[in-house]
């Protein structure tokens, strides 16, 4: 589970493997709160190294 911010393009591309992994949890489970995690560190990643003009 990866639950720190994604700091190198390995852990991006970890987060996204992990993420279609857990795509169609369902919200309140362990594994909703994960998605729900990643899904905002995978923002927070894109943001910073892929900004949108």
């Amino acid at each position: 589970m990866i639950h720190s911010a994604l700091k190198t393009r390995k852990d991006y591309e970890a987060a996204l493997i992990r993420l279609e992994a857990i795509f169609d949890s369902k919200k309140g489970t362990d594994e909703g709160d994960e998605l729900a995690l990643l899904a905002q560190l995978i923002e927070d990643y894109e943001s910073v190294n892929h900004p949108l003009d």
